[in-house]
């Protein structure tokens, strides 16, 4: 067993621990607080597989996360702690309504002129942190963070008093176009062509940071930026390249979330999809290929806290307290290194 061998499977037992004491954490904490334990344990654990509706609502939970995972596993790779996913995935929402609203355009063209302009709207967010500390070295965690409250009220701001259905009686813009919407996969379920999309993000990103060069780059750049710097690599660009590439992946997604499961927009403030996809990315150890099941794994905790929520006396704010543990875990380097270093130990003595 050679040393990358061991890494995995180190860090595959890691994980498997994490989604082990996750799942203990809930019973627990439902055994201490409800009065019916047994419904809500089994609402949680097992409502979500009892109908095609509900793993469809897995589905489609699923894919806003993997785009903003996709997003901060980009900036991670990079050494950078941008949190600008939030804002560029709610900025993209409102790139995919202006163009579903504004522009009229036949149903092949319409979603994907809508995705593409909602991709540079979040790769312009994404820039302004970026830029940022590139020209002045301004904290990109700080900037970014307050960047996401600016971009809220401003996205807020432009569907109240642009694009705001006269005859609503809350926050809501007029209609998208039909023919921008997203086509449904699954019938009996919300499934939209979204996840086909999402899944082929991830391919695309796993491509890019391990088989093509700028990919290398980024790396190399979050691994060791002073040798990177050494070899003739301008680390601050390829710092920036990062981020606003992750901006326009999150922007894309937020795109695909509207087209697909909305015909106006109705937030009334941002979803939320960028701070968890910090942990799903996070608990795919900033894998692409392990995104979507980190990013199901997510959305069925979700699920099932609803389920919990609507059918016992247990709030479904607990998983926020799930989410937490398991991002409190993963970035505890020190669980498991002593096995992995006598594994390591023992191959290179055998």
């Amino acid at each position: 067993m050679n040393t990358k061998s061991i890494n995995r499977l180190v860090d595959a037992t890691k994980l498997a621990m994490i989604v082990l004491v996750a799942c203990l954490l809930v019973s627990v904490i439902i055994l201490l607080v409800s009065e019916q334990p047994g419904v809500a344990i089994s609402s949680f654990f097992l409502g979500p597989f009892s109908s095609l509706r509900r793993i469809g609502n897995i589905l489609e939970g699923a894919i806003p996360l993997i785009f903003t995972a996709l997003a901060v596993t980009l900036i991670f790779r990079a050494g950078q702690f941008s949190m600008i996913s939030e804002g560029a995935f709610f900025i993209g929402i409102m790139g995919a309504m202006i163009v579903g609203i504004a522009m009229p355009l036949p149903p092949g063209l319409h979603p994907l002129v809508a995705l593409l302009v909602a991709g540079v709207f979040g790769a312009c967010a994404a820039a302004v942190p970026a830029l940022l500390k590139l020209k002045w070295q301004v904290s990109e965690v700080v900037t970014s963070i307050m960047l996401n409250y600016v971009i809220q009220f401003f996205v807020i701001y432009m569907v109240n008093y642009h694009f705001r259905e006269p005859e609503a009686s809350s926050l809501a813009s007029l209609k998208i176009a039909e023919s921008a919407s997203l086509p449904g996969l699954v019938p009996g379920t919300r499934v939209h062509l979204g996840l086909i999309i999402a899944l082929l993000f991830s391919v695309a990103t796993w491509f890019f940071v391990f088989r093509m060069r700028a990919g290398f780059k980024i790396r190399l750049v979050g691994d060791n930026a002073q040798f990177s710097h050494y070899v003739g690599i301008k680390a601050p660009a390829v710092m920036v390249m990062a981020q606003i590439i992750a901006g326009a992946v999150a922007g894309i997604g937020g795109g695909v979330e509207f087209l697909g499961m909305y015909t106006r927009f109705k937030w009334t403030a941002s979803p939320g999809y960028g701070w968890a996809g910090i942990a799903v990315a996070l608990l795919a150890r900033r894998n692409p290929m392990l995104v979507p099941l980190s990013a199901l794994f997510i959305a069925y905790l979700n699920v099932g806290s609803g389920i919990m929520a609507r059918s016992s006396d247990v709030s479904s704010e607990i998983v926020l307290i799930i989410q937490g543990v398991i991002m409190l875990m993963i970035a505890a380097d020190a669980l498991l290194q002593n096995w992995r270093q006598r594994l390591i130990v023992q191959n290179a003595t055998a």
